[in-house]
């Protein structure tokens, strides 16, 4: 599939990483590439190793033209809902790069609130450059963050399973509780609190 793009020359991608997860921020990159260097092996994060994304997400912040991160904090995923909280991320994103783009290509079905035009495109991971690239930059940044949460946490297994609904997750949810960075609003974390204060 060709994505059309505009006759401009500053464009940025935006992904975000970790709606899915029961715990932490939700994660947003937006990057402007640099057409004059290209960089060869973008490709949507999930389908990398991670030793590649890491090489990759080194190699983007040496050469884009600029690249920004926006999270929302469990809290605010608790307080607006995922979708919204993504939206909101993602447009910090796009805020925070140091050269305005003149337009985005965000990935999946939905646009947030921007200043410039923007296309949604589904698996834009997979074919917009600017979106791999983002997406790189979102999973390496969430995952180091997991590895950082890990250490404070070690009985969650936060570094085998990212914050993810895996078995291992749930069973550590259901003996030791939920920690701070946990999303209150995300029911398999609402039915452990709730059997926790005997309402279950």
């Amino acid at each position: 599939m060709q994505i059309e793009r505009p006759n401009v020359t500053l464009i940025a991608g935006v992904d975000e990483v970790g709606r899915g997860p029961l715990v932490g921020d939700v994660v947003t990159a937006a990057v402007i590439l640099d057409p004059t260097n290209p960089i060869a092996g973008l490709a949507d994060s999930k389908k990398l190793t991670d030793k590649k994304r890491q090489a990759l997400a080194s190699e983007i912040k040496e050469k884009a033209l600029c690249f920004a991160y926006g999270r929302c904090s469990p809290t605010e995923i608790d307080q607006l809902n995922i979708l919204q909280a993504t939206m909101v991320a993602m447009t910090r994103a796009v805020a925070g790069l140091a050269v305005q783009p003149e337009f985005v290509f965000i990935d999946g079905n939905r646009i947030p609130k921007l200043p410039m035009p923007a296309e949604a495109v589904v698996k834009g991971d997979s074919l917009v450059a600017e979106i791999s690239a983002a997406s790189i930059l979102a999973k390496v940044a969430r995952d180091e963050e997991m590895l950082e949460l890990d250490k404070r946490h070690p009985q969650y297994g936060f570094a085998g399973h990212k914050g993810y609904p895996t078995k291992a997750h749930f069973a550590a949810l259901e003996q030791y509780g939920a920690i701070s960075e946990h999303r209150k609003s995300f029911k398999p974390v609402q039915r452990v609190l709730a059997r926790a204060n005997g309402e279950a």
